[in-house]
């Protein structure tokens, strides 16, 4: 079911993402601090953008645009064709309920609930009936390989457990748009390289993925590297060698055993 929407997606839209002189201020006090500074970028479906730059470069400022969850002071954002700068709240909440799955550091799991019940919340806020809802959070766990773990609360799963949790979470609605604020943040290496795995299976499945890093390493198995700094797109790079996660945690397994 998943799949099958998102392959329906990509033949309907060839650009995710446009972003055109994109600004944002903030008022401190009697104080204006620009935090974005005319961005232009273009995102095509089905790519895996990493956005860097360090503390205070607007990258954050710029994913809560993406995700609907801040507007912009001035600029146009258009996400799968149509223009939502000028959107009603309950619009914006529509559009983040049906269009964009989250992904956190933090995975904002909710700790008295089980994995199942996680994964199903978004469905919960749409109004889809018990049995659907079900049926798509067991497919998502599936999707990121926790279908034995579906009863278990988050305090009894790991960290990277608990990341693909939020991770099916985000799928449950079959998204266009995946954004993942430093998810691999809070998780040693084996487990990020693990996440790294999931995200770029769900890539090649055509998923669009826009995750924001600071570490470099984590940018190397995206496709694309655009980096921020002081509100500015100062670099826009293809990575034409992604490194395959698969791949590398077959090599981190073999030294962990020599």
């Amino acid at each position: 079911m998943i799949e099958a929407e998102l392959q329906e997606q990509q033949q309907k839209v060839a650009t995710r993402i446009q972003i055109n002189a994109l600004y944002k201020y903030y008022a401190m006090g009697r104080t204006v601090v620009p935090a974005l500074r005319g961005i232009n970028l273009e995102i095509k479906h089905g790519e895996f953008v990493a956005i860097m730059g360090p503390s205070g470069s607007g990258k954050s400022t710029f994913m809560n645009i993406l995700g609907c969850l801040d507007r912009p002071t001035k600029g146009e954002y258009r996400l799968d064709g149509v223009s939502v700068g000028q959107m009603s709240n309950t619009e914006l909440a529509d559009v983040r309920n049906q269009k964009i799955g989250f992904i956190f550091q933090s995975f904002n799991l909710l700790r008295w609930m089980s994995a199942q019940a996680n994964v199903e919340l978004p469905l919960v806020y749409a109004g889809i009936s018990k049995g659907e809802r079900e049926a798509r959070a067991r497919l998502a766990l599936s999707l990121v390989g926790l279908t034995s773990r579906a009863n278990h609360r988050p305090m009894e799963l790991s960290g990277g457990q608990q990341q693909r949790v939020a991770i099916a979470r985000s799928l449950v609605t079959s998204p266009s748009l995946i954004l993942a604020d430093e998810p691999t943040g809070n998780l040693d290496s084996h487990t990020s390289l693990e996440i790294m795995r999931i995200m770029q299976e769900l890539n090649a499945r055509g998923m669009t993925i826009v995750l924001v890093t600071h570490e470099q390493e984590i940018s190397d198995y995206c496709q694309r590297k655009v980096t921020f700094r002081d509100g500015r797109v100062v670099d826009d790079m293809v990575n034409p060698r992604p490194l395959n996660a698969r791949e590398q945690l077959s090599t981190h397994t073999s030294t962990e055993q020599v």
